[in-house]
């Protein structure tokens, strides 16, 4: 004859240890960690010899609960900052106490679905939300939207497709201008007068590439040093210089 031996199975450290603090009837805000210690480690070895594997959260656990069973041999008790005997067990309960209480939430939360779900829905459900997402000014064409809309939407689309006849085209268009053709053009504005203003360039041909491609032109004159530039009055002109090559002596 053969017996199964079964273990009940713990969601996490502290779900066992508030099953050894009911089943033995212990006060949480005095554990006596050398049993309790004893009876989580028993715990630990009886999975091990069932080839349970022993989740990382209960070995860390196991060994806070032996590092707090040392600090309670210990015969110097740890003081704090006021002067009061620390007890190495007030972390646990805290954390014990918080688990319970976030437990019996999740336990009154369960109930609650449990009865939702037994609860059979209204048939009419539909037409409500329906209803009240045109009150909310929802679009309703989307609230009603089903597969036999979006294919007829589909096939309009492709109709619309396969009836164009003109092809699209692209057309580049190379601009008659370029940096190099109006480095020389600057220069000969400026070559028989002393100084030439911008807006007399922009009246020359008031096209807003050509103004551009002068501008890019002036601003490779003045770093190849051929031109000056001084602002005019109110900052909204400037003038165009040519630089006097330098002679040497």
């Amino acid at each position: 004859m053969s017996f199964e031996i079964k273990l009940p199975l713990f969601e996490g450290p502290f779900d066992l240890m508030l099953f050894f603090i009911e089943r033995d009837e212990l006060d949480i805000y005095d554990i006596p960690i050398f049993k309790i210690t004893n009876d989580f480690l028993d715990y630990l070895h009886q999975l091990e010899k069932m080839e349970i594997e022993v989740a990382s959260e209960f070995i860390l656990f196991a060994a806070t609960l032996m590092k707090i069973k040392s600090k309670m041999l210990i015969p110097r008790p740890e003081i704090n900052e006021h002067g009061e005997e620390v007890d190495p067990r007030e972390e646990l309960i805290r954390h014990l106490l918080e688990y319970k209480k976030y437990k019996s939430v999740i336990g009154d939360l369960a109930t609650l679905e449990e009865s939702q779900l037994a609860k059979e829905k209204r048939g009419n459900i539909l037409s409500e939300l329906k209803q009240l997402s045109k009150v909310d000014d929802v679009e309703a064409e989307m609230q009603d939207l089903d597969l036999y809309k979006l294919l007829k939407v589909y096939q309009k689309v492709m109709s619309k497709f396969a009836a164009r006849t003109d092809e699209t085209t692209h057309t580049v268009v190379q601009y008659p201008y370029s940096i190099e053709q109006q480095k020389d053009f600057v220069m000969d504005r400026i070559s028989f007068r002393d100084k030439v203003p911008f807006t007399e360039f922009i009246s020359y041909k008031p096209d807003k590439i050509f103004v551009i491609y002068t501008f890019l032109a002036i601003l490779e004159l003045l770093q190849l040093s051929l031109v000056t530039i001084r602002i005019g009055e109110g900052f909204n002109n400037f003038w165009v210089e040519k630089t006097e090559p330098i002679t040497m002596a």
